[in-house]
């Protein structure tokens, strides 16, 4: 698996262990003493502090290699560009094509 996989599949874990936190805090608001009440919330802040942090680390690195990308295919739009130009003659002709079918 890529480490954006990775990431993905560990923030979604972090949001269901945080939305399990909030059930579990809202039973004991209910039925509970103050000091559970206190514990479950500071456990709340904590993984959501987490997954903020994740998130923030899997967008940077979704920039970095949006930048990469973007450098390669403008690396290669300089060196080969009637290359270029029929990728890009071929991709409108087979979008054409689709909608034409519509």
């Amino acid at each position: 698996m890529s480490d954006t996989t990775l990431a993905k599949e560990k923030l979604a874990s972090d949001f269901r262990a945080v939305m399990d936190d909030i059930d579990a805090l809202m039973t004991a608001t209910g039925n509970q003493a103050e000091g559970e009440v206190k514990a479950l919330r500071a456990r709340i802040r904590e993984r959501l502090d987490g997954a903020k942090e994740r998130l923030l680390d899997a967008q940077h690195e979704a920039v970095e290699r949006a930048k990469a990308a973007a450098t390669a295919t403008d690396d290669y739009v300089h060196a080969k560009p009637w290359q270029s130009i029929g990728v890009a003659a071929a991709v409108a002709l087979a979008v054409g094509v689709l909608i034409g079918r519509r």
